[in-house]
């Protein structure tokens, strides 16, 4: 991995994360997706943490405009460098949210992307980085 990407995580990516264990550690498990999500935004208003919540994003389709609204959960911004952030509050993690950030990364040109599930006890979390010259998904 290159360094300039492990600096990345370390200045950016970690403080999102810490973000996500302080929700999880105040609130729980079981609770639905929403309440982690409104909490989540509270603690990095709280931290001074730019976001966006539910970013929409288009998409093209050889040039043309697919017109379908797309959300991501937050787009956190640290300095210039955007990150996305999908919330779950599920049983476990699976290959069918995996996708869905792995989509959101690549269709908003993000390369950096936080999979964080509430809902167990002890809270998941996956973190990624897309290379598009690539188009492959590094996990950490």
């Amino acid at each position: 991995m290159e360094s300039d990407v492990k600096d990345i995580w370390k200045q950016v990516v970690y403080p999102i994360v810490g973000a996500c264990q302080e929700v999880h550690k105040q609130l729980g498990p079981f609770l639905n997706e929403y309440m982690y999500q409104d909490a989540l935004a509270i603690e990095l208003g709280l931290r001074d943490v730019a976001y966006d919540k539910e970013y929409y994003f288009t998409a093209n389709y050889k040039g043309q405009l697919i017109e379908h609204k797309h959300f991501v959960d937050f787009r956190v911004l640290s300095g210039d460098i955007p990150v996305v952030v999908e919330c779950k509050a599920v049983e476990t993690l699976a290959d069918v949210h995996r996708q869905q950030l792995w989509n959101y990364m690549r269709l908003t040109g993000i390369n950096y992307g936080v999979l964080y599930n509430f809902a167990p006890v002890y809270a998941q979390c996956e973190k990624y980085h897309y290379n598009p010259q690539t188009r492959k998904m590094i996990a950490f």
